[in-house]
Protein backbone atom coordinates (compact mmCIF):
# COMPACT_ATOMS: atom_id res chain seq x y z
CA UNK A 1 0.00 0.00 0.00
CA UNK A 2 2.58 2.40 0.38
CA UNK A 3 4.32 2.02 -2.80
CA UNK A 4 0.57 1.91 -4.40
CA UNK A 5 0.18 5.76 -2.66
CA UNK A 6 3.49 7.04 -3.59
CA UNK A 7 2.84 6.05 -7.01
CA UNK A 8 -0.34 8.21 -6.42
CA UNK A 9 1.52 11.13 -5.46
CA UNK A 10 0.76 10.84 -1.98
CA UNK A 11 3.61 11.71 0.86
CA UNK A 12 4.20 8.79 2.78
CA UNK A 13 5.82 7.60 5.51
CA UNK A 14 6.49 3.82 6.36
CA UNK A 15 7.27 3.55 9.88
CA UNK A 16 8.59 -0.42 10.70
CA UNK A 17 7.93 -2.23 13.92
CA UNK A 18 11.37 -3.01 14.75
CA UNK A 19 14.45 -0.73 14.13
CA UNK A 20 16.49 -3.28 12.21
CA UNK A 21 13.32 -3.31 10.09
CA UNK A 22 13.75 0.51 9.47
CA UNK A 23 17.39 0.11 9.34
CA UNK A 24 17.36 -2.72 6.40
CA UNK A 25 14.72 -0.03 4.50
CA UNK A 26 17.36 2.65 4.81
CA UNK A 27 20.06 0.99 3.68
CA UNK A 28 18.26 -1.12 0.81
CA UNK A 29 14.93 0.42 -0.57
CA UNK A 30 13.86 -2.59 0.14
CA UNK A 31 11.72 -4.82 2.66
CA UNK A 32 12.00 -7.63 4.19
CA UNK A 33 8.46 -8.85 4.00
CA UNK A 34 8.08 -7.44 0.15
CA UNK A 35 11.42 -8.81 -1.16
CA UNK A 36 12.22 -7.81 -5.22
CA UNK A 37 10.57 -4.42 -5.01
CA UNK A 38 12.19 -1.31 -4.72
CA UNK A 39 10.70 1.27 -2.20
CA UNK A 40 10.95 4.51 -3.94
CA UNK A 41 13.07 6.77 -2.99
CA UNK A 42 10.53 9.96 -2.60
CA UNK A 43 9.05 7.14 0.02
CA UNK A 44 10.17 8.00 3.62
CA UNK A 45 11.22 5.67 5.99
CA UNK A 46 10.68 6.37 9.70
CA UNK A 47 12.30 5.04 12.79
CA UNK A 48 9.90 6.61 15.07
CA UNK A 49 5.68 6.97 15.20
CA UNK A 50 5.78 10.48 16.77
CA UNK A 51 7.48 12.49 14.06
CA UNK A 52 5.40 10.35 11.19
CA UNK A 53 2.14 10.83 12.92
CA UNK A 54 2.91 15.05 13.02
CA UNK A 55 1.94 16.02 9.45
CA UNK A 56 -0.16 13.01 8.49
CA UNK A 57 -3.66 12.78 7.80
CA UNK A 58 -4.39 9.01 7.58
CA UNK A 59 -2.80 6.37 9.25
CA UNK A 60 -2.60 3.46 7.88
CA UNK A 61 -1.81 -0.04 10.32
CA UNK A 62 -0.57 -3.53 8.79
CA UNK A 63 0.23 -4.83 11.93
CA UNK A 64 -0.87 -8.75 12.25
CA UNK A 65 -4.12 -9.45 14.99
CA UNK A 66 -2.19 -10.28 17.95
CA UNK A 67 0.00 -7.21 18.31
CA UNK A 68 -2.96 -4.77 17.03
CA UNK A 69 -3.91 -3.61 19.91
CA UNK A 70 -0.37 -2.55 21.34
CA UNK A 71 0.39 -1.31 18.13
CA UNK A 72 -2.87 0.87 18.49
CA UNK A 73 -1.83 1.95 22.05
CA UNK A 74 1.26 2.80 20.93
CA UNK A 75 -0.30 5.62 18.11
CA UNK A 76 -2.45 6.79 20.98
CA UNK A 77 0.47 7.87 22.62
CA UNK A 78 2.36 9.38 19.97
CA UNK A 79 -0.29 11.02 18.09
CA UNK A 80 -1.02 13.54 21.00
CA UNK A 81 -0.15 16.60 18.62
CA UNK A 82 -1.20 15.34 15.26
CA UNK A 83 -3.54 18.20 14.92
CA UNK A 84 -4.07 17.10 10.80
CA UNK A 85 -4.73 13.02 12.02
CA UNK A 86 -8.53 12.53 11.08
CA UNK A 87 -8.43 8.29 10.08
CA UNK A 88 -7.18 5.35 11.00
CA UNK A 89 -7.56 2.68 8.42
CA UNK A 90 -6.33 -1.21 9.39
CA UNK A 91 -5.10 -3.74 7.10
CA UNK A 92 -5.33 -6.23 9.60
CA UNK A 93 -8.05 -8.72 9.12
CA UNK A 94 -8.38 -11.81 12.26
CA UNK A 95 -9.55 -11.92 15.57
CA UNK A 96 -7.51 -11.00 18.83
CA UNK A 97 -7.53 -14.45 20.62
CA UNK A 98 -7.97 -13.37 24.44
CA UNK A 99 -10.91 -11.36 23.75
CA UNK A 100 -12.32 -13.23 20.48
CA UNK A 101 -12.86 -9.14 19.36
CA UNK A 102 -12.69 -8.32 15.51
CA UNK A 103 -10.17 -6.02 15.10
CA UNK A 104 -12.09 -3.39 13.82
CA UNK A 105 -13.74 -4.13 17.03
CA UNK A 106 -9.72 -3.71 19.03
CA UNK A 107 -8.74 0.22 16.89
CA UNK A 108 -12.45 1.07 17.91
CA UNK A 109 -11.92 0.25 21.37
CA UNK A 110 -8.31 1.87 21.48
CA UNK A 111 -9.02 4.66 19.31
CA UNK A 112 -12.25 5.46 18.01
CA UNK A 113 -13.13 8.07 20.73
CA UNK A 114 -10.24 9.95 18.69
CA UNK A 115 -10.57 9.04 15.23
CA UNK A 116 -13.01 7.64 12.05
CA UNK A 117 -11.66 3.53 12.05
CA UNK A 118 -11.98 1.43 9.05
CA UNK A 119 -10.72 -1.74 7.32
CA UNK A 120 -9.02 -2.18 3.92
CA UNK A 121 -10.32 -6.15 2.31
CA UNK A 122 -10.27 -7.61 -0.62
CA UNK A 123 -9.27 -9.59 -3.14
CA UNK A 124 -5.68 -8.88 -3.24
CA UNK A 125 -1.97 -10.05 -3.10
CA UNK A 126 0.27 -7.59 -1.80
CA UNK A 127 2.77 -7.82 -4.94
CA UNK A 128 0.26 -7.50 -7.38
CA UNK A 129 -0.97 -4.32 -5.79
CA UNK A 130 2.82 -3.15 -5.72
CA UNK A 131 3.43 -3.92 -9.21
CA UNK A 132 0.26 -1.83 -10.68
CA UNK A 133 -1.73 -4.97 -11.72
CA UNK A 134 -5.77 -3.93 -11.59
CA UNK A 135 -7.64 -4.78 -8.46
CA UNK A 136 -10.25 -3.33 -6.67
CA UNK A 137 -10.82 -3.68 -2.78
CA UNK A 138 -13.40 -2.42 -0.18
CA UNK A 139 -12.63 0.45 2.43
CA UNK A 140 -15.70 0.00 5.16
CA UNK A 141 -15.38 2.28 8.23
CA UNK A 142 -17.21 4.25 10.80
CA UNK A 143 -16.43 7.47 8.92
CA UNK A 144 -18.90 10.77 8.16
CA UNK A 145 -19.51 10.41 4.59
CA UNK A 146 -17.47 13.08 3.59
CA UNK A 147 -14.15 11.63 4.99
CA UNK A 148 -15.36 7.90 3.71
CA UNK A 149 -14.93 10.34 -0.16
CA UNK A 150 -11.56 11.67 0.57
CA UNK A 151 -10.19 8.46 1.98
CA UNK A 152 -11.96 6.30 -1.29
CA UNK A 153 -10.44 9.03 -3.79
CA UNK A 154 -7.44 9.24 -2.31
CA UNK A 155 -6.68 5.81 -2.38
CA UNK A 156 -8.08 4.80 -5.68
CA UNK A 157 -5.96 5.19 -8.88
CA UNK A 158 -5.79 3.78 -12.42
CA UNK A 159 -4.61 0.15 -10.69
CA UNK A 160 -6.39 -0.13 -7.51
CA UNK A 161 -10.26 0.74 -7.42
CA UNK A 162 -11.74 1.29 -4.15
CA UNK A 163 -15.40 0.54 -3.28
CA UNK A 164 -16.99 1.77 -0.02
CA UNK A 165 -19.03 0.04 2.65
CA UNK A 166 -20.70 1.09 6.02
CA UNK A 167 -20.95 -2.51 6.94
CA UNK A 168 -17.51 -2.51 9.07
CA UNK A 169 -18.70 -6.04 10.72
CA UNK A 170 -19.31 -7.71 8.07
CA UNK A 171 -16.13 -6.76 5.74
CA UNK A 172 -14.09 -7.58 8.86
CA UNK A 173 -15.58 -11.14 8.87
CA UNK A 174 -15.25 -11.90 5.30
CA UNK A 175 -11.61 -10.91 5.43
CA UNK A 176 -10.93 -13.37 9.18
CA UNK A 177 -12.71 -16.55 8.10
CA UNK A 178 -11.92 -17.05 4.60
CA UNK A 179 -8.44 -17.73 6.08
CA UNK A 180 -9.53 -20.81 7.72
CA UNK A 181 -11.52 -21.75 4.51
CA UNK A 182 -7.83 -21.25 2.57
CA UNK A 183 -6.25 -23.57 4.64
CA UNK A 184 -8.93 -26.39 3.67
CA UNK A 185 -9.10 -25.77 0.00
CA UNK A 186 -4.70 -25.95 0.48
CA UNK A 187 -5.36 -29.30 1.89
CA UNK A 188 -7.04 -30.41 -1.10
CA UNK A 189 -4.42 -29.54 -3.54
CA UNK A 190 -2.03 -30.84 -1.01
CA UNK A 191 -4.29 -34.48 -1.32
CA UNK A 192 -4.69 -33.63 -5.30
CA UNK A 193 -8.43 -34.47 -4.93
CA UNK A 194 -9.36 -32.71 -7.95
CA UNK A 195 -11.19 -29.54 -9.37
CA UNK A 196 -14.68 -31.39 -8.24
CA UNK A 197 -13.72 -31.49 -4.52
CA UNK A 198 -12.62 -27.81 -4.47
CA UNK A 199 -15.39 -26.48 -6.21
CA UNK A 200 -17.99 -28.03 -3.74
CA UNK A 201 -15.79 -26.86 -0.69
CA UNK A 202 -15.30 -23.54 -1.99
CA UNK A 203 -19.55 -23.36 -2.40
CA UNK A 204 -20.02 -25.02 0.80
CA UNK A 205 -17.29 -22.23 2.56
CA UNK A 206 -19.37 -19.64 1.33
CA UNK A 207 -22.75 -21.13 2.19
CA UNK A 208 -21.00 -21.24 6.06
CA UNK A 209 -19.34 -18.03 5.73
CA UNK A 210 -22.48 -16.09 4.96
CA UNK A 211 -24.18 -18.53 7.72
CA UNK A 212 -22.02 -17.17 10.40
CA UNK A 213 -21.56 -13.83 9.14
CA UNK A 214 -25.21 -12.66 9.64
CA UNK A 215 -24.99 -14.36 12.84
CA UNK A 216 -22.41 -12.33 13.94
CA UNK A 217 -23.97 -8.86 12.51
CA UNK A 218 -22.74 -8.79 9.23
CA UNK A 219 -25.18 -7.67 5.98
CA UNK A 220 -25.91 -10.84 3.22
CA UNK A 221 -24.33 -8.52 0.52
CA UNK A 222 -21.59 -7.86 2.32
CA UNK A 223 -20.43 -11.35 2.02
CA UNK A 224 -21.38 -11.92 -1.95
CA UNK A 225 -18.81 -8.97 -2.44
CA UNK A 226 -15.10 -8.39 -3.05
CA UNK A 227 -14.45 -8.83 0.61
CA UNK A 228 -16.61 -12.35 1.14
CA UNK A 229 -16.52 -14.32 -2.11
CA UNK A 230 -13.84 -11.98 -3.72
CA UNK A 231 -11.34 -13.04 -0.92
CA UNK A 232 -12.61 -16.37 -0.44
CA UNK A 233 -11.92 -17.54 -4.81
CA UNK A 234 -8.76 -15.60 -4.54
CA UNK A 235 -7.36 -17.42 -1.17
CA UNK A 236 -8.08 -20.86 -1.95
CA UNK A 237 -6.72 -20.81 -5.33
CA UNK A 238 -3.98 -18.40 -4.98
CA UNK A 239 -0.39 -19.46 -5.03
CA UNK A 240 0.39 -16.51 -3.05
CA UNK A 241 -2.03 -17.44 -0.35
CA UNK A 242 -0.20 -18.15 2.77
CA UNK A 243 -2.97 -19.85 4.40
CA UNK A 244 -3.92 -22.20 0.95
CA UNK A 245 -0.03 -23.33 1.01
CA UNK A 246 -0.06 -23.88 4.75
CA UNK A 247 -2.70 -26.44 4.31
CA UNK A 248 -1.35 -28.20 1.46
CA UNK A 249 2.21 -28.76 3.22
CA UNK A 250 0.31 -29.88 6.39
CA UNK A 251 -1.76 -32.22 3.65
CA UNK A 252 1.49 -33.33 2.42
CA UNK A 253 2.75 -34.65 5.72
CA UNK A 254 4.44 -31.37 6.46
CA UNK A 255 4.52 -30.61 11.09
CA UNK A 256 2.77 -27.94 11.84
CA UNK A 257 5.08 -26.75 14.27
CA UNK A 258 7.52 -26.85 11.72
CA UNK A 259 5.40 -24.17 9.42
CA UNK A 260 4.86 -21.95 12.61
CA UNK A 261 8.57 -21.95 13.25
CA UNK A 262 9.37 -19.90 10.09
CA UNK A 263 7.62 -16.77 11.32
CA UNK A 264 5.54 -16.27 8.56
CA UNK A 265 1.70 -14.76 9.56
CA UNK A 266 -0.76 -17.36 8.72
CA UNK A 267 -4.39 -15.39 10.17
CA UNK A 268 -6.25 -18.75 9.80
CA UNK A 269 -4.22 -21.04 12.29
CA UNK A 270 -4.64 -18.36 14.65
CA UNK A 271 -8.31 -17.34 14.08
CA UNK A 272 -9.36 -21.18 13.48
CA UNK A 273 -9.79 -22.02 17.02
CA UNK A 274 -11.68 -18.30 18.16
CA UNK A 275 -14.34 -18.58 15.06
CA UNK A 276 -15.10 -22.69 16.65
CA UNK A 277 -15.36 -21.03 19.91
CA UNK A 278 -17.50 -18.32 19.02
CA UNK A 279 -19.85 -20.28 16.48
CA UNK A 280 -19.89 -22.91 19.77
CA UNK A 281 -21.26 -20.36 22.15
CA UNK A 282 -23.65 -19.04 19.46
CA UNK A 283 -24.78 -22.14 18.65
CA UNK A 284 -24.00 -21.92 15.25
CA UNK A 285 -23.36 -24.37 12.33
CA UNK A 286 -19.53 -24.33 10.94
CA UNK A 287 -18.71 -28.11 9.77
CA UNK A 288 -15.97 -26.66 7.93
CA UNK A 289 -14.47 -24.82 10.94
CA UNK A 290 -15.19 -27.62 12.81
CA UNK A 291 -12.71 -30.07 10.58
CA UNK A 292 -10.05 -27.25 10.33
CA UNK A 293 -10.34 -27.10 13.79
CA UNK A 294 -9.49 -30.65 14.66
CA UNK A 295 -6.54 -30.56 11.79
CA UNK A 296 -4.83 -28.03 13.23
CA UNK A 297 -5.76 -28.83 17.38
CA UNK A 298 -7.14 -32.51 17.53
CA UNK A 299 -4.34 -34.16 15.48
CA UNK A 300 -6.63 -35.41 12.62
CA UNK A 301 -5.42 -36.17 9.48
CA UNK A 302 -6.52 -33.89 6.18
CA UNK A 303 -7.73 -36.88 4.69
CA UNK A 304 -10.05 -38.01 7.68
CA UNK A 305 -11.06 -34.10 7.64
CA UNK A 306 -12.20 -34.30 4.41
CA UNK A 307 -14.26 -37.82 4.96
CA UNK A 308 -15.95 -36.53 7.69
CA UNK A 309 -17.43 -33.61 6.02
CA UNK A 310 -18.32 -36.23 3.26
CA UNK A 311 -20.21 -38.39 5.54
CA UNK A 312 -22.50 -35.66 7.21
CA UNK A 313 -26.28 -36.66 7.20
CA UNK A 314 -27.68 -35.75 3.85
CA UNK A 315 -29.97 -32.86 3.30
CA UNK A 316 -31.62 -29.97 0.82
CA UNK A 317 -28.96 -27.33 -0.25
CA UNK A 318 -29.83 -24.39 1.47
CA UNK A 319 -26.80 -21.98 0.32
CA UNK A 320 -27.61 -18.81 2.68
CA UNK A 321 -29.21 -20.38 5.65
Amino acid sequence: MAIHLDRLGHTVTLVPYRMDEAMHMTSRRESPFLPGFHLPERLQIGMELKPALLEAECCIIGAPSSFLRGVCRSIRAAARDAARLRSVVLLTKGLEEESLLLSTKVAEEELGDLYGVGILSGPTFATQVAQGKPSAIVLAGNYAPELMRDLQQAMSGASLRVYSSDDMSGVCLGGSIKNVYAIAAGCCDGLELGDNTKAALLTRSLAEMVRVGLALGGRMETFFGLSGFGDLVLTCNGQESRNRTFGEKIARGVPIEELLATGKTVEGYHSCQSFVDICQRNGIDAPILMQVQALLFGGMKASDAIAALMSRDLKPEHPIR
